[in-house]
């Protein structure tokens, strides 16, 4: 069987194709909406989404080679994320799903980061370190449901980097070649030296509010950009990991997944693979065309909850902005 997947949660319009046989991904298409200045207008985002929505539909259909006719379900991400943006899939899934009379299933935008991260490393029960520029939580599978035993207790790593990359003059856009404009600014320091900012570690969550502050003011201050960057980068990093390896003695599991669109960092895939291999467990992070909101990850999702009876009635489909990841069941994994 086969799910075409919808992603709009924020500014990537993503759709995707997946199957419950190999290879399991078929396709894996999207547009993203950049802003000139600042950050994401949701509004603008909303438009792009729809003015796109056509084309990257056709896109993923012909990267398959196949026929909407042979799609069995649609699956949409209805939450969390920006009201507008996802209106706009919920849209779109409500009207292909009633109109070709296909299955709509209704997905987790955090969940699906987390299966694509299963699908592709072949893990069957990880600590997962999820990151992204809403998102920063530590979460593992228990009675029924994954559970969020670490977050953040204020902005994502994420936004972090995105405000202060924006605030210091160096963004956007947000992503050069790859990389994140924070982390090629980090990696020009001559210091080196991690200047006096707050690391602010709570049991198993974080706060990077007064990092974010602090940064800022260093600069006015005249610290120069670049060790302020270095510093932003190696502390947040840090406390991330410190939480991340306190989750995974708690829970003790045998294996680490990284996902999320921040996971594409190589400065903190490094930390994180040092700390999994410093307690002999297994380590995966997602490759960067699965780390960042895209549709397959929504289409594969969907596979999983097709084949466990997960389904939902058009005209129920409704978006839920703040729709946590502990609040969904998973009986693919019960």
């Amino acid at each position: 069987m086969r799910v075409l997947g919808i992603e709009s949660t924020a500014h990537t319009l993503g759709i995707g194709i997946a199957q419950n046989f190999p290879p399991y991904i078929l396709a894996n298409e999207r547009s993203k909406y950049e802003p000139v200045t600042g950050g994401i207008h949701p509004r603008e985002a909303s438009r792009s989404h729809a003015e796109n929505l056509g084309t990257v539909l056709k896109k993923a259909l012909t990267k398959a080679n196949i026929t909407i006719d042979e799609i069995d379900a649609i699956a949409v991400a209805l939450g969390p994320g920006m009201g507008p943006c996802l209106r706009v899939g919920a849209t779109a899934a409500r009207a292909l799903a009633t109109y070709y009379n296909k299955t709509l299933i209704p997905v987790n935008h955090g969940i699906a980061h987390i299966e694509i991260g299963n699908l592709l490393s072949g893990f069957e029960d990880p600590l997962i370190i999820y990151v992204s520029g809403g998102n920063t939580s530590i979460i593992a599978y228990k009675y029924g449901r994954y559970r969020v035993f670490g977050e953040t207790q204020d902005i994502a790593l994420g936004n972090l980097r995105d405000v202060f990359s924006r605030e210091a003059g160096i963004a956007p856009p947000y992503i050069v070649n790859g990389s994140h404009v924070i982390d090629l600014c980090a990696q020009r320091s001559e210091s080196k030296e991690v200047l006096d900012l707050p690391y602010i570690v709570k049991g198993q969550d974080v706060s990077y509010a007064g990092l974010l502050t602090s940064a800022l003011k260093k600069l006015k201050e005249g610290y120069k950009l670049e060790d302020v960057c270095y510093s932003v980068v190696e502390i947040s990093f840090s406390m991330i990991t410190e939480v991340a390896e306190r989750g995974l003695a708690h829970t003790r599991k045998s294996e680490v997944l990284l996902t999320g669109g921040v996971s594409a960092s190589q400065l903190l895939d490094e930390k994180v693979k040092k700390m999994a291999e410093s307690h002999g467990v297994k380590y995966y992070n997602v490759p960067p065309a699965y780390a960042g909101d895209n549709g397959a990850m929504i289409a594969w999702t969907g596979v999983l909850a097709y084949l466990s009876g997960v389904r939902m009635n058009p005209q129920e489909a409704r978006i839920d902005q703040r729709w946590r990841i502990e609040e969904v069941d998973v009986p693919w994994r019960g």
